[in-house]
Formats: structure tokens, sequence, C-alpha cells
């Protein structure tokens, strides 16, 4: 299939051009860049004047794993969702459950250092569902030390799911904050010999808890010089909070020494994650800075009312999805924290999107999938799985002019599609325009591209996104989902 994007302003990350031309794709590659192209016999011909054209967004750390949730990131110009920072194992069946539903974006997984640890302690049996990884978070026993033979047991389960094609390793460091450090040093060494990148979503920081054994950015940046690992910092606008410079200035001065570090944040002041996780018990939140009323459960809707209340949650269903609002976004000094983390240099745009859920008339949670389009309305999640792109982009771009278009795909394209260079040789063709890569573009109006989920109304697709390819195959034409396309295809390491 072949289509031209007729007079467009390209924007190419990789080279800094940026420029009204012609954009053609053919057999799922980028053919020609250049003014008046020709179109060959049979071309689809797109008229994309005073639109921007650029590479599609590729997304770190997605956990939506499902037609509903990937077409609500399709529509805030993702064309690469992976999730990096939990994962899912065995990695090889959760590609093949992708492959056999089909999805509309191309699609990778880490190997889950959680799920491992669960196996090694518990001989809990990996299942390559998130729901599942989920409902682990509240169990204490994956969450204790290692002895010597489980952590020989776990590692190895993470060197063969390495070699089964799994993009990294993905460390919940923060759900297990009193393991031994040297733990995280061994898994270190073990991604530095594969070649393989670590994502971690770092253990609390010593402001936060002053009883930790090590401090969570701290803990990163010394692994990532030791072992020479690169060593992915996940969402560190959640995991600082109000203590961005300070980790910002930390990561500085790990990246002017050589280490390979990266960071990632998204524009909310809000989580989400399970209720049962370490990090929300009542004793911890003052640490935070929040109380139980700043937990409220997607599914139901309900404000955590005390810590008697958060109590019997946790001890009732711990693997529920709570919403953990962290800073206040109607406070400008608040604001100014999460604009801090996206404005620092090098910084990439990833969403954490969560799963889309649907509830029955009992109350309980029904589906997790859904391929009607426009979506039913009732779903659940939070608005980052629909938002954080196009919302990034009317902070960064409209409204501050703190990113130019090439600032913006570099960080939501470019910057995040070479993380993975080095453990995949099928991202080399990402984040970028040049003849020969992947035909994976999106086509953004500059004027109209916003944000428009918001807590109460998670699930609003977000606006401005014209055009959408995967592989060349359209997946938004004119603004509106191609329910029929699901062009996307599995990102494998190499190992």
């Amino acid at each position: 299939m072949n289509t031209l994007l007729r007079g467009g302003r390209v924007v190419d990350p990789k080279t800094g051009a940026d420029r009204i031309a012609d954009l053609l794709m053919s057999d799922g590659r980028i053919a020609a860049v250049g003014v008046d192209l020709i179109a060959p016999p049979g071309t689809a011909v797109v008229d994309v004047r005073g639109l921007i054209v650029g590479p599609g967004f590729v997304d770190l750390h997605s956990h939506v794993h499902s037609i509903a949730g990937q077409r609500l990131q399709a529509m805030d110009g993702v064309t690469t969702a992976l999730d990096l920072e939990a994962g899912l194992m065995p990695v090889a069946e959760a590609m093949a459950r992708a492959a056999a539903d089909g999805r509309p974006l191309n699609y990778g997984f880490s190997a889950s250092w959680a799920q491992a640890r669960a196996f090694a302690h518990l001989d809990r049996v990996p299942v390559a569902d998130f729901t599942a990884s989920m409902d682990l978070l509240g169990n204490g026993e994956w969450q204790r030390s290692s002895s010597a033979p489980e952590r020989t047991r776990w590692l190895g389960l993470l060197e063969g799911e390495l070699a089964a094609g799994a993009l990294g390793i993905g460390v919940l460091m923060g759900y297990a904050p009193r393991s031994d450090p040297d733990e995280y040093l061994a898994l270190s060494r073990l991604a530095a010999a594969a070649h393989a990148p670590t994502f971690t979503h770092v253990r609390e920081l010593i402001e936060a808890d002053p009883a930790t054994p090590i401090d969570g950015s701290e803990e990163l940046v010394r692994a990532a010089a030791e072992t020479g690992a690169a060593m992915h910092h996940c969402h560190v606008n959640s995991t600082s909070l109000r203590h961005i410079d300070r980790v910002l200035t930390l990561l500085d001065r790990s990246r002017a020494a050589g280490s390979r570090v990266t960071v990632e944040a998204y524009p909310y002041g809000a989580g989400s994650t399970a209720i049962g996780a370490f990090f929300l018990a009542p004793e911890k939140l003052r640490g935070l800075g929040i109380t139980p009323s700043s937990l409220v459960l997607v599914d139901t809707g309900e404000r955590i009312a005390d810590e008697a209340r958060l109590r019997e949650v946790r001890a009732a269903d711990p693997g529920a999805t709570c919403i953990v609002t962290f800073l206040d976004e109607a406070d400008p000094l608040d604001r100014a924290h999460l604009h801090r983390a996206l404005a620092y240099p090098d910084s990439i745009v990833a969403s954490d999107a969560m799963p889309v859920s649907w509830t029955s008339t009992t109350g309980t949670p029904t589906a997790y999938e859904q391929r009607e389009w426009p979506l039913p309305p009732g779903g659940h999640t939070h608005p980052r799985t629909a938002g954080t792109f196009a919302k990034s982009l009317r902070l960064m771009v409209r409204e501050s002019e703190t990113w130019t278009w090439v600032e913006a795909f570099r960080r939501c394209s470019y910057l995040p599609a070479r993380v993975l260079d080095e453990v995949s040789s099928a991202m080399r063709g990402k984040g970028h325009l040049a003849v020969g890569a992947d035909a994976d573009v999106v086509v953004i109006d500059p004027v109209t591209i916003t944000d428009r989920a918001t807590y109460a109304d998670p699930t609003r697709p977000s606006q401005g996104v014209r055009q959408l390819y995967v592989h060349g195959i359209p997946v938004v034409h004119a603004g509106e989902i191609v329910t029929d396309a699901f062009p996307g295809r599995a990102i494998r390491g190499d190992a």
C-alpha cells in the first residue's frame, strides 16, 4: 500500500529538519521525503497542508494490553506501546496473545522482575496477564530479600526471558523496597552482560522514608556507574514528588560522568496503582505528603475516608486499582514541579497508561477489552491512558513554548526509540523519518491538539491527531479510528 502525504510540515527529530514537504510511504517504509513528489499509480494521496507530520510516538511505559486501550493511545499519537516498567512473563506468551487478538499498535514487553521473584519465592507460575501482576503487588512474600538459591533462580528466569525476546528487565523496586540492594546490582550486571536496559520504578527516596535501605534514585545511578548497564528511571515525576530538583541534579551528575541513565515523566499530578502497594500502607502516606483521602478506587469511585477504611480495602482486595493524587495541579508550585520534570534535558514522555475496565450492574469489573468504537460509556482508567502525549504537547509546545516541534518529537518519538537500539534492531527504524525508516507516522493539527480525558471522564480520546499510520497502514484517518486496522507487530529483543 502506497500513501503520499502532500504538503505538510514535516518534522524529523533525528536531523532537526522542519520544512514543508511531501512524504511517501510504500510497503511499510518511508520511501521519499521531498517537494512535489510524484505519486506512483494507485497511491492514496492525503492533503496534510497546515498539519504537522512526524514519527509516531513511542511509549516505553504502557500497561493497556488491549485493543480498547491501544485505540485510545492511537488517538493520542502513539504508534508503539511497550510495557517495560512492569513487563509480563512469559514474554513469549504475552507476544503470542497480542498477536492472536490483533493490535492496532506495535507492542513489546520487558522481563518481569516481580513475577520472576514470585516464582522463585512462592512457586507462583507466571501468567502473562497484567491483572495477575496487580494482584501480586500486595503479596509481601515476593517482596522480601531472596535467599541465595532464590536469587539464582530468578536471575536464571530473567536471563531466559531476555533470550526469548524481552526488551530488557522491568524492575518494580518501589513495591519491594526492603529487599537487599545487592540484588539490584546483580540484576544490573545481568542486564549489562545481555546488552539490555533496565526500567525501574525506584524504591522510596530518603526524604519519604529515612529507614529505606538506600535512596531509590541514588540506587539507580550507583548501579549504572558500577555495572555499566543502561538504566531507565521510570516516571520521575511521581517517585520524586516535591523533591524533583534534588533528583534531577543527581541524574545530571550521573549522566555527566558518562553513565547510561535515561529518564521519563508524564504530565499529571496523580498516579495509579494497586491499593495494596507497599508504599500505600497507612503508616507510609505521611512520608509521601498525602492522606487516605488522596486515594480513589478506580472501579467504584470511592474516595478512601480514613486509615481504617484503607486497611480494610487493602486486606480485602489488594489488587484493586486506585488513583493516587500526589501533586495538586491547581497549585502553581506543584504545576512547576511537573513542568521541570518534563522540561529536564532529554526527559522522555511516557504515559504509564493503565488498563480500561467496564463495571457490571453489580459493581464488579467485567471486562478489560472492548472492540466497539467509540468506546461504550462507563470505562474506568487513569486519564493518562488517553491523554498523556496530547497534554504534553499542549503544555510544552502550545501554551508554554518550552519545546519546539522538533524537540517535542525528539522527546516523544526519537529518544524513547533510541533507548532500545542496542537490545532490538527492530527499533532502529522508529522515531525518525529517514528514507527506509518504518512508516510509523502521525499527522497532527498544531492548533487543536489537546487532551480531553479527565479523572471524571477518563476515556475521552484526545483531539488533533488527524492521521496515524503503523507500518504504513492507517489506524486513524481524518481524526477517527479505522476499526478494522490491526497492523501492530511485536517488537522483540535480539538476544
